[in-house]
């Protein structure tokens, strides 16, 4: 399941990739690449609450790297596309 969303996660960024500016993108990628690591770390650990925080360690990392990202473009808002909701209605459009 947890492969299954990075793979989905992934997919998206490179879906989203070319909204974002080169600095932007090469910030994302610098988190998404020590993210991995970090995962690489979590997946040779035996199961248990140290393997789950070291994944969780990977998925803030990267989420951070994102945030990061998103700021450096649109001084942190969020585009409707990248939480999958539609903007509300423009009242002046009516």
């Amino acid at each position: 399941m947890r492969k299954m969303f990075i793979t989905l996660a992934a997919t998206s960024a490179l879906a989203l990739g070319a909204c974002q500016s080169p600095a932007a993108d090469k910030v994302e990628d610098q988190a998404e690449a020590k993210a991995d690591v970090i995962d690489e770390q979590a997946d040779a650990m035996p199961e248990g609450p140290a393997k789950e925080a070291t994944e969780a360690k990977a998925d803030a990392v990267e989420a951070a790297g994102e945030e990061k990202a998103n700021a450096m473009d649109d001084k942190g808002e969020i585009a409707p596309s990248e939480v999958g909701a539609t903007p509300p209605a423009d009242p002046a459009k009516k």
